[in-house]
């Protein structure tokens, strides 16, 4: 589309706040930036975390639970491995995406495959109390699965959702959309959202003006969560470099959300029970205690 100074919408949504990523420790030796799941934005209902990480050989995500949600996993380069207790395994590389429901009990080990560095995302997406519970299931894409369009200098790879008059093929047991963006420069775009989602904007790459086109410019390693409207304007102003961003919006579930590490659930009651089945190997983490990763 080209340039202009008006919101592509009557109701924008709006940068309602603006947080910058730094980098923490995490796992193994992998360094990540935390967006969603840290003191200043604990949750942005339904997503509990979201994470950009670096993790070279030896470091490393080794054998750890999870109950009550779901994780996707989105790799920017290199490779990671993934295998778990009940026998699942394989790898995921470069624009390539994991869509992990855990359901009930996971334990699973994530490490990089081969040497050098490994970078992507990872997002946590909450389950409803219905769904806590369910078995666990994997949905992996590889790049050539990923559905993507172009238009007036702006790319987009429908991860979850739409764009573009294009669908994923991935179900979102909570109604999810993610959209990776990268806009040439002078460019814009202006992306319709649910009306009732929360959303949020990741920066990966460069610079670009969110919401408003008065609004401040947004770099790398900045979360924008949005306001309430009917969708998102965009704009590279930059006359020599692109701007890559992640979209993600979701269905909000308005449930209680009590968290203790990697297990998701309603009540302490039920994070109480969730620690005695995952001690004591039954409802979901019978092989807990048996199995290792290789």
């Amino acid at each position: 589309m080209s340039s202009s100074s008006v919101s592509g919408f009557q109701r924008p949504r709006l940068v309602a706040t603006k947080l910058l990523a730094r980098p923490q420790r995490e796992g193994q030796g992998a360094v990540v930036r935390r967006t969603i799941g840290r003191h200043e934005l604990k949750y942005v209902d339904p997503f509990l975390m979201m994470d950009e990480f670096a993790v070279s050989p030896p470091g490393g995500f080794p054998d750890h639970p999870h109950r009550g949600f779901e994780t996707v996993t989105y790799m920017f380069q290199g490779g990671i491995t993934h295998q778990d207790f009940a026998g699942h395994k394989g790898t995921i590389h470069g624009g390539e995406v994991q869509w992990m429901t855990a359901g009930r009990g996971i334990v699973h080990s994530e490490m990089p495959a081969g040497e050098g560095t490994h970078t992507g995302l990872q997002l946590w997406i909450n389950l409803s109390s219905k769904d806590k519970m369910i078995e666990p299931r994997y949905q992996e894409l590889r790049k050539d699965e990923i559905p993507e369009a172009e238009e007036g200098g702006v790319k987009v790879k429908v991860i979850a959702g739409e764009a573009m008059g294009v669908q994923s093929p991935v179900y979102t047991r909570t109604p999810t959309m993610y959209l990776d963006f990268i806009l040439k420069p002078n460019s814009e775009y202006h992306q319709r959202i649910p009306e009732s989602y929360n959303a949020f904007v990741y920066v990966i790459k460069g610079e670009g003006v969110f919401g408003s086109r008065h609004s401040s410019p947004a770099e790398a390693h900045h979360i924008l969560v949005l306001g309430e409207g009917e969708g998102l304007s965009v704009w590279n102003e930059s006359n020599s470099q692109p701007l890559r961003f992640v979209l993600v919006g979701g269905q909000p579930l308005n449930e209680p959300v009590v968290q203790h590490g990697p297990f998701v659930m309603n009540t302490q009651a039920e994070i109480e029970k969730t620690f005695q089945d995952y001690y004591h190997g039954r409802n979901g983490f019978e092989m807990a205690m048996k199995w290792s990763s290789n």
